[in-house]
């Protein structure tokens, strides 16, 4: 298939109205000609915890949320995106209940990395560890193996808040893990998904003496072997690499598809300092194939994802105006993987409206720029309805990305409709969706140091957007199908 260059929208299943029944009425009711592009669905499956992130299984949908004949029909109207958590599953799945139960006599052992996979006597290595990314304080957790009278085997797992962890790291090496890939991917064919982003892809090889992280060219191999599978059944695939961007300009250099993660601090930056100069940098060189967000259910992107693009003392300013506003951050823990001056931030959680102080007009600057940057823009639902800061929900559940997950009741999706904001970016997704120029040749134009101007054009096509760095005002000029020169206000 050929992935739409139009707007998609990203949402968990149950957070436009209370499950998939409801989404699919909201967005054929309310969003029919703004979701073109189609829908990310937040993981829809059963799991056991990180709000769907330590799946049990593919091959059913939580009956909380609805079927897998929910998702079908809205694969219908909307292309649906998926994510597969290539590196892990949940402790909870029946694979790792059944190595607990019956230990290295399970049918499923293999899919797991005892530490005797990694250390040969299956003692972890502190100098080893030391060179690793990590997620958690250590890679792995002990479980009792074999039922009550069994070993304790330490199994490596890179995420989890528990101790042991709920998410079990799969062992991509082995025949059976890749066995099992396969019928998750034929699955989802059957089920009318058009495109499966691998979340956590980077962290799949484990390799004594590396981070652990995007192990180069082992990496490759292991996405080659995934395309190939995707390819022989007509989806297509989204890698998710939370890393330094030169990291991410391989893997398009390798022909993916990957997330522009740089972009949405570029953004805030430009709109907070009312300067273009590295917005306009990053723009000249940066791949096209990506897909654009400025938020999304985890926060907006810093280390690694900027390494070496930003001057750290700036940052801290940055992500310092940020929690003034509201946020709450994800740091770093690995001392290696931090800035040499302490500098840690590896995410602003915080709704992008608030992040932009709750300013209409600021923030329709944002989402025209990401708009008219190369690549397929995704819309969060929250950032769709100009959603604020939850800090409810963050004191409620002791989780910060809740900040920025807010489930809204129809009656709310309903009162948000309302918002002058919200109308208008509503008008500008349809005017990113229809225009015909986006699929042609993309230039920045050189102007004033206060102002952004980016421009598309293709045969008689063409559409300029103009913005004032000082108040936020935003202007698309456009050549209508008359040959007209029509303007715009955002």
């Amino acid at each position: 298939m050929t992935i739409k260059n139009q707007v998609q929208l990203i949402t968990y299943p149950d957070s436009l109205g209370g499950d998939l029944k409801t989404l699919h009425q909201i967005m054929t009711t309310h969003f029919s000609d703004i979701f073109k592009g189609g829908v990310h669905l937040l993981p829809p499956f059963p799991s056991s915890g990180d709000r769907g992130f330590a799946p049990l299984t593919y091959l059913e949908i939580d009956p909380s949320f609805g079927t897998w004949d929910d998702i079908r029909e809205i694969g219908e109207k909307f292309d649906v995106l998926v994510d597969l958590m290539v590196n892990h599953i949940s402790r909870q799945s029946p694979y790792f209940q059944d190595f607990l139960a019956r230990g290295r006599d399970s049918e499923y052992a293999d899919l797991f990395l005892p530490l005797d996979k990694i250390w040969a006597d299956g003692m972890p290595v502190q100098e080893d560890i030391d060179k690793m990314f990590l997620r958690r304080p250590l890679p792995y957790s002990a479980y009792r193996i074999g039922g009550e009278a069994g070993e304790e085997v330490k199994v490596w797992t890179t995420f989890g808040k528990t101790d042991p962890s709920e998410q079990i790291d799969l062992d991509v090496h082995s025949p059976l893990t890749m066995r099992l890939l396969r019928s998750f991917f034929e699955n989802f064919k059957r089920m009318n998904v058009k495109i499966v982003r691998l979340d956590a892809v980077g962290y799949v090889i484990k390799k004594l003496g590396t981070s652990c992280f995007f192990v180069e060219p082992d990496i490759y191999a292991f996405l080659d072997e995934i395309k190939e599978l995707a390819d022989s059944l007509e989806i297509e695939l989204l890698p998710e690499v939370h890393a330094h961007y030169s990291t991410q300009y391989k893997l398009a250099e390798h022909g993916c598809w990957i997330y522009d993660f740089i972009l949405p601090y570029r953004v805030l930056e430009t709109l907070v300092k009312r300067s273009n100069g590295e917005l306009y940098r990053y723009l000249k060189d940066r791949p096209s194939k990506q897909f654009t967000m400025l938020d999304c259910h985890d926060g907006i992107p810093v280390k690694p994802d900027l390494d070496d693009l930003v001057d750290t003392a700036e940052a801290r300013k940055l992500v310092d105006l940020c929690v003034d506003r509201g946020a709450n951050l994800s740091l770093i823990l690995s001392d290696e993987h931090k800035s040499a001056d302490g500098f840690d931030v590896h995410q602003i959680r915080c709704t992008y409206y608030s992040a932009l102080n709750g300013d209409d007009d600021a923030y329709m600057a944002a989402r025209a720029i990401q708009f008219f940057v190369p690549g397929i823009p995704q819309v969060y639902y929250v950032g769709l309805l100009a959603g604020e800061n939850d800090a409810e929900r963050v004191a409620l559940t002791g989780e910060g990305r809740e900040i920025n997950r807010h489930n809204y009741t129809a009656e709310e999706i309903e009162q948000a409709l309302e918002k002058p904001v919200v109308q208008r970016l509503l008008k500008l997704i349809r005017f990113r969706n229809e225009y015909g120029a986006f699929d042609g040749q993309f230039d920045v134009v050189e102007s004033r140091a206060d102002e952004v101007r980016l421009r598309w054009s293709k045969g008689e096509l063409s559409c300029e957007l103009s913005i004032d760095l000082n108040d936020f005002q935003t202007v698309i000029r456009y050549v209508d199908d008359k040959g007209e020169t029509m303007t715009y206000q955002v």
